[in-house]
């Protein structure tokens, strides 16, 4: 049965073999998420197809690498993931507590724009390399225009399905507690909310259909076999440099050049054309729960480094006193590693001074096989942390009228 190993890499003998390790066809790195980013000292979590797990244990014992059963039975969690998937709405709260398919996503995004109308409208952004439509909901309170916006993607990388769970949920949230919660009431009253639900669909849809552990998009590569970029390397923020690979069967490929995805591209025009207007942005992944802000492309520090310190600081103290759950908080490269052409550093430099990207559950107990039961609290606390950081946003805006 296929397994996930928790591997700990002590001297830089077991960097190299680990490092190998990766190379092989029937293992998937889960963290880090590039055999680059392994390092003395450090945790290495490592997905094993069936009939590979007796060569890779044997070969770790034969270097003393130590190494712990994190997930035996990798089958049955993504069967959990899977099961039940029901394609209606109507079921209730239910439907927000299990994972979609990329169809029934499209559905829900069109069953909301239609329930919704007075405060959804949906708005087709691009496609794909597949030719998958780019879809982004428009969230608005029951007022006048307003001149500001916040923007949230989810998804971006394919196998991280509590993302895409996580917009639905906000969503459904906001919708629902519109002027019932003060705290989104105050934030839809002043703010238009877009968000896309899924950024990667070709590579979400692979992960139903094909492979659970895909991470890229689905793009192919001339001169290669191999498919796909990662589309959080593709973005113009010191794109390529070291913390992304030019090597196109990687995980982190960066790509052909900046924007070479079509998925990256409509993301970063859609911006462009709202740059007077887009204040936040923010950008869900798992796992590993931190709550992270530029830069990743780099060490520098950014000026507002200090106010987004202490918003990422308070809203990580929050969700440990509701939820009991430890946040990591921090400048990306400092925080978790180097990782150029990301989104959230291209959208800081472009103009947009908070910007956010959250790692939701779990620390690797489930990595990306997070069961659905525990989709309402990774929800939950993501939510919290999006309404202190947009209320802030909202409190600063309002300062800066003349």
């Amino acid at each position: 049965i296929d397994q996930v190993l928790s591997i700990t890499v002590f001297t830089q003998e077991h960097v190299d073999t680990v490092q190998n390790l990766t190379s092989h066809n029937e293992t998937e790195l889960w963290q880090p998420a590039s055999p680059i980013y392994i390092t003395t000292n450090s945790e290495v979590h490592l997905y094993i197809q069936s009939t590979s797990v007796e060569f890779v244990t044997e070969l770790l014992r034969k270097h003393g690498i130590t190494y712990r059963m994190l997930l035996e039975n990798t089958p049955a969690l993504i069967e959990m993931q899977t099961k039940n998937d029901s394609s209606d709405p109507r079921s209730g709260g239910v439907f927000y507590e299990r994972y979609h398919s990329l169809e029934d996503i499209y559905y829900w995004i069109n069953k909301t724009k239609q329930d919704h109308s007075d405060m959804v409208k949906v708005i087709l952004i691009g496609s794909s390399s597949e030719k998958r439509p780019l879809y982004v909901l428009k969230l608005s309170g029951r007022r006048d225009e307003v001149k500001r916006a916040m923007w949230i993607d989810c998804g971006i990388h394919a196998r991280e399905w509590i993302a895409p769970a996580f917009c639905m949920w906000f969503v459904n949230y906001a919708l629902a507690f519109y002027n019932q919660n003060t705290e989104i009431t105050e934030i839809l009253n002043n703010m238009d909310v877009y968000i896309l639900t899924v950024m990667n669909p070709d590579g979400y849809k692979y992960t139903w259909t094909t492979d659970r552990m895909w991470r890229k998009n689905r793009s192919s590569n001339k001169d290669s076999d191999c498919f796909g970029a990662d589309l959080n390397r593709n973005f113009d923020a010191n794109w390529c440099t070291k913390g992304a690979s030019d090597n196109p069967c990687d995980p982190t490929y960066c790509g052909q050049f900046p924007e070479s995805e079509p998925e990256t591209q409509a993301v970063a025009r859609f911006l462009r054309s709202h740059k007077d207007t887009v204040k936040l942005y923010l950008s869900i992944h798992s796992y590993s729960q931190m709550l992270l802000f530029p830069y990743s492309c780099s060490y520098d520090e950014i000026p507002n480094h200090n106010e987004l310190f202490e918003i990422v600081k308070e809203a990580s103290t929050k969700i440990r006193r509701y939820y009991r759950t430890n946040y990591k908080y921090g400048p990306g490269a400092k925080t978790i590693y180097l990782a150029p052409g990301g989104s959230d550093d291209w959208a800081y430099n472009f103009g947009i001074k908070y910007s956010f990207t959250f790692e939701l559950q779990d620390r690797g107990r489930y990595g990306f096989l997070l069961p659905p039961s525990f989709i309402p609290q990774a929800c939950n606390e993501a939510l919290l942390a999006t309404k202190i950081i947009a209320l802030h946003v909202i409190k600063k805006l309002n300062e800066e009228l003349p």
